[in-house]
């Protein structure tokens, strides 16, 4: 594992055709996520301004070709934080991204790896870390071969079995 800076990291999705993430975590605790992530507990209106830099950047990439996927993988009944996700992820569609939910009790046959990540084009990998109390995260690249062919697997079967959004969400209201 090798870590890299954000910008290598948008750059790998910038150079992809389809750039590809799961999120297997039923909660984060990423520091820049604390205020909205409040203001949704407390029923406030979100302008997602906290998350335009990102919604930016996924409308360049997509309206230049770039496919981009993301996974969540979710626990029943959902989390607070995934109940935050969710309502995020009107935003993010909007802006570009195919977002899919997968119940965690239907993906209990898929090898999963430790570390969330990112697959660029089937060619390329980098992780998603955190550090232990999850308040702080960044990015490492890996050139393990494996570690290539079990991601693969977990896309393949991740995105075959996933719902995606908008039909996820009206299931579960």
């Amino acid at each position: 594992m090798t870590p890299i800076a954000y910008g290598e990291f948008q750059a790998a999705i910038r150079a992809s055709r389809r750039a590809w993430h799961i999120e297997m975590s039923d909660t984060y605790n990423v520091e820049a996520e604390d205020d909205p992530f409040a203001r949704f507990l407390a029923g406030e209106h979100d302008d997602y301004s906290w998350l335009g830099e990102w919604l930016g950047f996924i409308a360049e990439v997509t309206a230049r070709g770039t496919v981009v996927q993301r996974a969540r993988l979710v626990t029943l009944p959902h989390s607070d934080y995934t109940s935050w996700g969710l309502a995020c992820a009107a935003a993010l569609t909007r802006a570009g991204e195919d977002i899919r939910y997968l119940p965690r009790e239907q993906a209990l046959d898929i090898p999963f790896p430790k570390e969330d990540f990112w697959l660029f084009d089937d060619e390329r990998i980098i992780l998603s870390v955190f550090s232990d109390d999850g308040r702080q995260g960044g990015f490492a690249s890996a050139d393990d071969p494996g570690l290539l062919a079990q991601c693969q697997t977990v896309r393949n079967e991740v995105w075959a079995r996933a719902t995606p959004y908008s039909e996820y969400l009206a299931s579960i209201n």
